[in-house]
């Protein structure tokens, strides 16, 4: 009888300061072989798992869910039970197997429920007994003890921006053959860092965080390294274990993972205050586009869609209709009463509408404009790395030198498809606004003569003291001033 391998999928990442929640109905939900069928042949983890376990062994691969969504507020409660509960029923309906791979974002919350996804760990690990169990993560996950205790191991991505999707779903997918095998017998240590951190040290290619996992990945090079990893959580996700952390799983050797998980935790414990954003006002940032020969891409972080705000933020828009700038700039919009408006009123045709302040009153008022109905779309499109992306109905909308990529849904902007599909060449424009703190570089840096962090308000903010933090340990570094880490500086 063939060994039977679990696959299950959970995805949203939230952010508690946005005060939409997210619904059920706001999840992408898959259900048996048709999962194999929309992630097989993407950059994701699931494809990167397939395409070791459908060549590693004689196997039959066993499909439960698979449900993810748009970064965003936190899950409504009834809803989150439903979700759950379906995942739960799905693999009880499987029947026994042989082993398990969960792919998980790590940074889900609930309305009363800060552990999503460790809450669903300890349900399935009851139900599918001590079997090889392992988890993708990613980077931005906040762990959990469920989480430490429910898994076997955790595997987190290396890279950020995250380019290496495929490649930890295969790191999860080697470990979980030697689990399997009998192969390894995992330790883990976790070191807790109190640090929560943004700017651009944080990006893997370039900054002081790339040498924190760098150090990771020679301990996985190693014979008796399993998976290793620097997991700083979303400082939007402000749940009670909201921090920082190092994680080392080695064959068998825990004093060995813990020393390696405080060396590196030392590390980046002594380099905090690099791991924080330097931001640019808007009238600065304007200046610098006005003199840039070239694409200046701003990012609009404070209202990243890819962290969970809530996309409806009019503060560059505001702020370029009021001065002189005179470029031409691309930006994007979730506001489906606008769009109704556009849909009614056809292509070519002139409205009177307010833009902005649908989603988030507390802090964007609605902006009243006259904008021109350039194009109207479905809002179906394929993100970058081969998944479907849902805007909901979507117009172009032209407001003086400002295109508005106004949808009715949250929708990731970060690569430049999600203007391209909807007829939206980057390169057309002076200033693109990109709301992602970094992610964007991947498909911006190539064409950008200038990348601007932009200083606008926003539930996503890399100004966390902007922020109106309840829930996450304190002190915590750089919220608090006097912190101290759970270990000494001195050399192990």
């Amino acid at each position: 009888m063939k060994p039977k391998i679990l696959i299950a999928d959970l995805k949203q990442e939230t952010a508690t300061f946005n005060p939409l929640p997210t619904k059920y109905e706001d999840f992408r939900i898959l259900r048996g072989t048709s999962i194999l069928e929309a992630f097989r042949g993407t950059a994701t983890e699931i494809a990167g798992a397939l395409a070791v376990l459908e060549t590693g062994g004689d196997f039959e691969l066993v499909p439960t869910v698979a449900a993810d969504a748009v970064s965003g507020g936190a899950i409504k409660s009834a809803d989150l039970d439903r979700l759950l509960d379906e995942i739960t029923a799905s693999v009880r309906t499987a029947g026994p197997v042989t082993a398990a791979y969960l792919c998980f974002h790590g940074a889900m919350a609930g309305e009363d429920e800060g552990d999503p996804e460790g809450r669903l760990l300890e349900d399935l690990r009851a139900i599918l007994g001590d079997i090889p169990l392992v988890v993708s993560i990613d980077l931005h996950a906040v762990i959990t003890d469920r989480l430490i205790t429910g898994a076997d191991v955790l595997v987190p991505y290396h890279t950020y921006p995250h380019t290496d999707h495929f490649e930890t779903g295969r790191r999860a997918a080697k470990v979980l053959l030697q689990l399997m095998n009998q192969e390894i017998r995992p330790t883990t240590a976790r070191v807790k860092l109190p640090m929560l951190v943004r700017g651009d040290e944080l990006l893997t290619s370039t900054g002081l965080f790339g040498e924190a996992i760098q150090r990771c990945q020679r301990i996985e090079e190693t014979a008796e390294g399993v998976a290793a990893g620097v997991i700083i959580g979303n400082a939007f996700t402000d749940v009670p274990e909201l921090q920082s952390n190092v994680l080392v799983t080695t064959d068998n050797n825990l004093q060995q993972a813990e020393e390696q998980a405080t060396e590196i935790a030392r590390f980046m414990w002594e380099h905090r205050t690099r791991f924080q954003a330097t931001l640019l006002s808007l009238s600065e940032s304007l200046r610098i586009a006005t003199e840039t020969d070239g694409l200046t891409v701003f990012s609009d972080a404070a209202d990243a869609t890819a962290s969970g705000a809530s996309g409806d933020s009019n503060a560059i828009l505001e702020g370029v209709l009021d001065t002189e700038f005179v470029g031409t700039v691309l930006l994007s919009m979730v506001d489906a009463p606008a769009v109704g408006v556009a849909f009614h009123a056809g292509i070519g045709a002139t409205i009177k509408i307010t833009l902005g302040g649908t989603r988030d009153p507390g802090r964007f008022c609605p902006l009243a404009i006259t904008a021109r109905v350039r194009s109207l779309h479905d809002g179906e499109f394929t993100y970058e790395d081969g998944t479907a992306g849902s805007a909901g109905r979507t117009a172009v909308l032209v407001v003086g030198n400002v295109h508005v990529l106004t949808t009715e849904r949250s929708v990731y902007v970060v690569g430049r498809r999600v203007f391209q599909q909807h007829g939206l060449e980057p390169t057309d424009f002076d200033v693109v606004v990109a709301k992602s703190p970094n992610g964007f570089r991947t498909w911006y840096e190539s064409i950008a003569t200038r990348i601007v962090p932009v200083d606008v308000p926003g539930s996503t903010s890399a100004n966390l003291k902007s922020l109106p933090f309840k829930n996450c340990p304190r002190p915590m570094f750089p919220l608090d001033s006097e912190v101290t880490p759970p270990f000494t500086m001195e050399e192990g």
